[in-house]
C-alpha cells in the first residue's frame, strides 16, 4: 500500500544493517531526499576503495548523498574548540541539512555523535534504529554482546536521539528470540529486518502525536565495547560455554582464531563452528589449549573445565575445512597446546 506521507526525510547510516533499513523505507514511500553516510573506505587485502553498503543502496535510488569525514570530533574538540576551519566545517554541513527543512532524520548504525544543532533541525527531531532492548546493550556492539552474554532474547528499539550515546526516551521497542545456536549474522540480519518494519509502523504515529516518549531506565543501562580484531583471539583459560558463545558472536565480526606453533611457525587458526563437550570423569586433566581427539574423530581443545570441540576451521592462506579432514591433514597438530 502506497502511503501519502509528503515528509522530508534524510536518513545517516552506514554498514550493512542501515542498508536493510534503508531499501525497506524507500520501497514502503519513504524515500530520503538526503543520505548521510561515512566516507569510502580501503577495504580487503588489496585495499580496493569501496563504499558502505548505505551509499550503494543510495545511488541505486538516485538519492543524494554526503560523506562527512566528521560530523563531530571528540577527540579534537577540546583542542580546537575554537578553531575557525572546524566551526566552519560544522556550520557549513549543519546549513546544507537546515536548507532542505527536513521533517525528520532517521539514523541506524551511523557510527558518529550527532551534534546538537543537527538534532534541532528536523520538526519531528532525530530517531534512532538501535539494535537492542534498551537500556540493555548500549554503545557499538549490542548484537554480538547479546550473544556473548547468553541473553535468551533481544530486539529493537527507536529513540527520539538526544547529545548522549543510546540515550535518548524510547519511542518503540519489539523483541525477538535469540535462538540456541544464533550466530551474529543470522541476528543481525533479523534485527535489521525487525528495524525497518518498526520504524516504518512509528513514522506515521509519531508523526500524528500517537506515541508517548519513556524515559530510559538508567539503573538498567549496560554497555557494549567496540570490537577491535584482536578482540577475536581465544583465550583457553576461559570456560568451553564461554568460548563457544565468543564463537558465534564474533561469526559477523571480528572472527574468532588461536595460535598453532607448528615447528618454527606460528600459524593463525580460524575457528569457525564449535561446541561444548562436558568431561566424564574419567577423562584425564589436560594442560589448558591442549588438542586431542574426542569422538566422531573431531579436534577437541581443553578449556578451564570442559572441552571445545571444533566442528569447522581455517589454516590461515587455505580454505575452511571439517575437523576431521585437518586431523588427517595435519596429525601433528593434535597433542600440541594453542596459544
Amino acid at each position: 500500500m502506497k502511503l501519502n506521507t509528503n515528509l522530508k526525510i534524510i536518513f545517516m547510516g552506514t554498514p550493512e544493517f542501515g542498508a536493510i533499513i534503508l531499501e525497506k523505507l524507500i520501497n514502503s514511500d519513504y524515500k530520503p531526499i538526503l543520505i548521510v553516510t561515512a566516507p569510502d573506505k580501503p577495504v580487503g587485502r588489496k585495499q580496493t576503495i569501496t563504499p558502505p553498503p548505505v551509499k550503494i543502496i543510495a545511488e541505486r535510488y538516485g538519492i543524494q548523498v554526503l560523506q562527512p569525514e566528521k560530523i563531530r570530533n571528540l577527540e579534537l574538540e577540546a583542542e580546537f574548540r575554537d578553531s575557525e576551519t572546524r566551526r566552519k566545517k560544522k556550520a557549513e554541513l549543519s546549513s546544507r541539512i537546515k536548507n532542505l527543512k527536513p521533517d525528520l532524520i532517521i539514523v541506524a548504525a551511523y557510527s558518529q555523535i550527532i551534534p546538537k544543532e543537527i538534532l534541532e533541525i528536523p520538526k519531528y527531531g532525530c530517531l534512532n534504529i538501535h539494535p537492542s532492548l534498551l537500556p540493555r546493550w548500549r554503545g557499538s556492539s549490542p548484537i554480538q554482546y547479546a550473544i556473548l552474554y547468553g541473553d535468551k532474547k533481544t530486539g529493537v528499539t527507536i529513540i527520539l536521539m538526544d547529545e548522549k550515546i543510546d540515550h535518548g526516551p524510547i519511542i518503540a521497542q519489539s523483541s525477538v528470540k535469540i535462538e540456541k545456536n544464533e550466530k551474529s549474522r543470522s541476528l543481525h540480519d533479523k534485527l535489521a529486518n525487525l528495524g525497518a518494519d518498526l520504524i516504518l509502523e512509528t513514522i506515521w504515529k509519531w508523526r500524528k502525536g500517537l506515541i508517548k516518549p519513556r524515559p530510559q531506565d538508567e539503573k538498567s543501562a549496560t554497555f557494549s565495547k567496540i570490537l577491535i580484531k584482536e578482540s577475536g583471539k581465544i583465550n583457553w583459560k576461559k570456560t568451553a560455554d564461554e568460548i563457544e558463545r565468543e564463537i558465534r558472536a564474533f561469526n559477523l565480526w571480528p572472527g574468532s582464531f588461536t595460535f598453532w606453533q607448528k615447528d618454527s611457525q606460528l600459524l593463525r587458526i580460524k575457528i569457525l563452528k564449535a561446541r561444548v563437550y562436558k568431561k566424564a570423569d574419567h577423562f584425564l586433566s589436560y594442560p589448558i589449549g591442549k588438542t586431542l581427539v574426542v569422538p566422531q574423530n573431531e579436534i577437541g581443545v581443553q578449556c578451564r573445565d570442559n572441552f571445545l570441540v571444533i566442528e569447522k576451521l581455517q589454516l590461515e592462506g587455505k580454505k575452511e575445512t571439517f575437523s576431521d579432514d585437518f586431523i588427517r591433514g595435519h596429525p601433528e597438530f593434535i597433542g600440541t597446546i594453542l596459544k
